[in-house]
């Protein structure tokens, strides 16, 4: 069974509560996603391989440690996953990135794809997929469900709010794929939402509401 990793460091309880309150302008929303998404990628690849290297320190040769693979890929779910890329950026720069498009249908609360572009080498690499909300789980099993359809084996889901029904959708649909994630909310309302929330993060990180 998947492991759910809750990130819950004091630096990103106090900024997420920042971000859950209702006049957090979009500006400061989206700076404050930024430095939690940095936060948390710390945690998301804690476990990353490590290779000694010979290096020369201006004093002598000693042995110095890099990573040693596999390759990183970040993938958000457009649109609102896209305000978890810079900060994962600043950690992996050299990381590729890819782009799903989900939309969730008003009526029914169910994803619908729209769009999808990956690097050409997906399968080869570990992919870090994010989506702020983990509401119904829906677009994020969707989303992982189309990466394995294209080979990828080596998936993680990184989230900022979650609750309880989305993280076991996603958990019963991908037993193999950890779900990393700043906090666990109580429930979803008649609409869908996390409760408490913050609201929409897509609209709430580019100002459309």
């Amino acid at each position: 069974m998947s492991q759910l990793h809750v990130i819950d460091h004091p630096l990103i309880q106090h900024k997420l509560s920042i971000m859950r309150q209702s006049d957090t302008c979009s500006k400061d929303f989206r700076q404050l996603l930024d430095e939690i998404a940095l936060l948390m990628g710390y945690e998301v690849t804690r476990d990353l391989p490590l290779e000694d290297y010979p290096i020369e320190t201006p004093i002598c040769m000693a042995v110095g440690r890099r990573i040693a693979g596999p390759k990183l890929a970040i993938v958000p779910i457009l649109r609102a996953g896209m305000g978890l890329l810079s900060g994962l950026q600043t950690l992996f720069p050299v990381a590729k990135v890819g782009h799903i498009g989900l939309y969730r249908d008003e009526e029914t609360h169910q994803p619908v794809e729209y769009y999808c572009k990956l690097p050409v080498d997906i399968e080869k690499r570990l992919v870090i997929v994010t989506d702020p909300m983990l509401a119904t789980g829906g677009s994020a099993t969707d989303a992982i469900t189309m990466l394995k359809k294209r080979g990828v084996t080596n998936i993680r889901l990184m989230c900022l709010v979650g609750v309880p029904e989305g993280i076991k959708k996603v958990q019963e649909a991908h037993p193999d794929v950890d779900i990393y994630i700043a906090a666990v909310d109580d429930h979803l309302n008649e609409n869908a939402y996390i409760v408490p929330g913050l609201g929409d993060a897509g609209d709430r990180i580019y100002g459309t509401k």
